[in-house]
């Protein structure tokens, strides 16, 4: 049974930083891309940024370019989020998901690409 594990949210101020960690059990962890949605309240899910098998390739979307990092670590079966210049608008429920095809060289960035998802980490920015 594939399980994924979030973790590292939290309140913190705006313009603070954040780490989100998510560990991955199951299945082999190392040749499935991974990626990071968030939702907030009365908000559809939406991407915030993916990493493809091997770590060569990512992606953001375009509101966390610049301020957000994605990151894993095939050895330890973990993806993290590295929000860095946090603001108010990221304030949501942080989920790692894990993509439905291996090898894939690029990921997708929409959710049913995703077949595997983590029960969500509360991200709350304050201003």
């Amino acid at each position: 049974q594939v399980q994924l594990v979030e973790s590292g949210g939290g309140l913190v101020q705006a313009g603070g930083s954040l780490r989100l960690s998510c560990e991955a059990s199951g299945r082999t962890f190392s040749i499935y891309g991974m990626g990071w949605f968030r939702q907030a309240p009365g908000k559809e899910r939406e991407f915030v940024a993916a990493i493809n098998w091997n770590g060569r390739s990512t992606y953001y979307a375009d509101s966390v370019k610049g301020r957000f990092t994605i990151s894993r670590n095939n050895a330890r079966n973990t993806v993290s989020l590295q929000m860095n210049s946090l603001k108010p608008e990221d304030t949501a429920v942080y989920y790692c998901a894990s993509a439905r095809l291996a090898y894939e060289s690029s990921v997708p960035t929409r959710s049913n690409g995703y077949n595997y998802w983590g029960q969500g980490t509360q991200v709350t920015v304050s201003s």
